[in-house]
Formats: C-alpha cells, sequence, structure tokens
C-alpha cells in the first residue's frame, strides 16, 4: 500500500484547493497518483466547489418551515441574487429548511443530517450543489423555537416565493387561545421585528456591555452640555429609558397602530382571548447581515479584460 505523505497532501491541496481529508482520502484511492487524485476530487464535484469556497457569498436566501408549536428559520447563501431565482438553489434552502425543524433548528445537528433522497448530509449536500448549480454556497445559519402550547408564527419579508424571502422571523407565544387568533397576532408581531429588528426581548435580556457602552455615551454627550451631575443622572434616565423603546422588543412602539407598546399589545390580545398570551421569544434573520461584501467596480473590470 503506498504511504500518502504529508507533502503528497500538501501538493494535491495546493492543485486543487480542496480540504486536507479530502486531498488523503482522495489520494489513498488513487494509490497516491496527484493526477489521478485530482480527477477523482473533479468527478466528486470537490474541486470545482472547493475553488469556489473563497469568493464571497452574500446573497441567496432565508426559509422557513414550521409544525405549529415549533417554526424554524434558515440561511442559505450564494454569490449573486440571480441564484436565488434558480429553483433548484429554491429547492435546496426549502429542504435544509425541513431539515432543521425536525432538529429544532440546531445548526450542528442540521448540518450533519441526512439530506433528503441523495445519502449525503446536508454539509456534503451544499458541496455538491456549488459543483453543480456553480457558484459558491454556505449554509450560515439556522435557529428554532418552540413552545409547549400556543405558536411559533413566521413571516417572511421580500417573499419570492411561499417560505423563502430575504428576511425571516420567528415569533413565540406561548398561550392556550385559539390557534387562529394566536397566528394572527404573531404574524403582526413578527412583521413589526421584521421593520426595527430588535436587540433583545426584554430590557433585562440587553447585553449588559451594550447597555454601559450606551449609557457612557449618553453620559459623556450629557457633560457636554456643562450641566452638574445631579442633572446629568437624571438626564441619563429618560435616555436610556428612550434607548429601550428603541431597541428592545417589548418596549418598542408597534408598527401597525404607531401608539401602542408592544407588551400592551399582547396584554391587550389577552384579554379579548380570554387567557394569558405570553411573548416568549423572537428570531430573526436577515440575509447577509454582517457578510462584508466586496464592492465591484464594472467599468474597471471590463477595462481590464479590454487589455487598457
Amino acid at each position: 500500500m503506498v504511504q500518502i505523505t504529508a507533502s503528497l497532501v500538501k501538493e494535491l491541496r495546493a492543485k486543487s484547493g480542496a480540504g486536507m481529508m479530502d486531498c488523503k482520502n482522495a489520494l489513498k484511492e488513487n494509490e497516491g497518483n496527484v493526477e489521478d487524485a485530482m480527477d477523482w476530487l473533479r468527478q466528486k464535484g470537490i474541486a470545482k466547489a472547493a475553488k469556489k469556497s473563497g469568493r464571497v457569498a452574500a446573497e441567496g436566501l432565508v426559509a422557513v418551515a414550521s409544525n405549529g408549536t415549533t417554526s424554524v428559520a434558515v440561511e442559505l447563501n450564494s454569490e449573486t441574487d440571480f441564484v436565488a431565482l434558480n429553483e433548484a438553489f429554491q429547492e435546496i434552502v426549502k429542504n435544509i429548511a425541513g431539515v432543521a425543524l425536525e432538529k429544532g433548528g440546531d445548526y450542528e445537528a442540521t448540518l450533519a443530517a441526512d439530506y433528503p433522497g441523495t445519502g449525503r448530509n446536508v454539509k456534503d449536500e451544499v458541496v455538491e450543489a456549488v459543483a453543480t448549480i456553480g457558484e459558491n454556497m454556505n449554509f450560515r445559519q439556522s435557529v428554532g423555537l418552540s413552545v409547549e402550547n400556543g405558536v411559533v408564527a413566521t413571516y417572511i419579508h421580500n417573499a419570492v416565493s411561499p417560505g423563502l424571502g430575504k428576511i425571516a422571523v420567528l415569533v413565540a407565544l406561548e398561550s392556550t387561545a385559539d390557534e387562529a387568533i394566536l397566528t394572527a397576532l404573531g404574524k403582526q408581531l413578527a412583521m413589526h421585528v421584521a421593520a426595527t429588528a430588535p436587540l433583545a426581548l426584554t430590557v433585562d435580556d440587553l447585553d449588559p456591555k451594550a447597555v454601559e457602552r450606551e449609557r457612557n455615551v449618553l453620559i459623556e454627550q450629557a457633560r457636554e452640555s456643562g450641566k452638574p451631575d445631579n442633572i446629568i443622572e437624571k438626564m441619563i434616565v429618560g435616555r436610556m429609558a428612550k434607548f429601550y423603546q428603541e431597541v428592545v422588543f417589548s418596549e418598542q412602539t408597534f408598527i401597525i397602530d404607531g401608539e401602542t407598546k408592544i407588551s400592551k399589545v399582547v396584554e391587550d390580545a389577552a384579554k379579548n382571548a380570554g387567557t394569558e398570551i405570553k411573548l416568549a421569544g423572537f428570531a430573526r434573520l436577515e440575509l447577509g447581515a454582517g457578510i462584508e461584501k466586496k464592492e465591484e467596480d464594472f467599468a474597471a473590470e471590463v477595462a481590464a479584460v479590454a487589455g487598457n
């Protein structure tokens, strides 16, 4: 049996761009022959996919899936928005969302789970899709919410087809109220989240570091006014209250009526339903959020190709 040395693996990695273990397996399958191993990787789609893996994938789609008391949202990225219109790509996103629903939204469990009908797991299916569709792709994240009683409502903003779009929102309502009532309320609240992107459900859920940072900024701003410390302290109380109203879901003003606090919206709905309704949680996935996109200079690119 041919010994697969580190130098052989390194050589194949440099040629193919594939991962170390993929290269090692390819060399084992081809008795250490680098050229044959390269062909093997290409046949498997691994080399082609690996070469594309360095390209920025910030487009694509988010998707939701639900069974009522559990809902999930997932994000699958591609390089171009055009691919989001590809039916094959859309089918992959839907299927990943379905797998994620079975796993309660757990990302690692979804990644390792069987992708339907292929004999591959989700991670490998995405690699296969890169080779087939021809763009770098990345199953970036998934999230899930569950309630014992009630609903986890879903909403897709900028939908390209049912359950697929640019922003996905989940809102969990714990209650024994009528499902139709909860679903209608949950969808309205989810639309609100899509528009306002709150940072936390309640004030207590806010990151203490974010709160402290905001407080320090406000204190420095107030000190520039030259007012005494006792006045500044009162100013900070009011300004922090305004900060909470801007970033905390339960403290925000409902965008649909423009005047009612979200906590009051839920309270009023509970009174009308005749039973308690608890706003138990929310999640929001926005396509490409936080990904640094490369700015393309199309004119410069054309000039370069033309040799100018």
